[in-house]
């Protein structure tokens, strides 16, 4: 990834911190939240191809009654 587009994609973020969550978490404290979603966003984006057939199978386990 080009330096410039890493940049400006981390100062997005970072400005939407500092927008969002003034004043809900100190400064120092929106990296407890904003790698925990970060991460949570880039599996959510790595596994939406298989999302349907996962969501089917769990319909279909939850109807034969199985838990987990």
């Amino acid at each position: 990834m080009n330096h410039v587009i890493h940049n400006n994609i981390v100062n997005f973020i970072w400005g939407i911190a500092d927008d969002v969550l003034r004043d809900v978490y100190v400064r120092g404290k929106y990296r407890d939240v904003i790698l925990p979603m970060t991460v949570i966003r880039r599996l959510d984006a790595l596994l939406e191809p298989s999302k349907e057939r996962v969501l089917g199978m769990k319909k279909q386990l939850d109807g034969v009654g199985i838990a987990n």
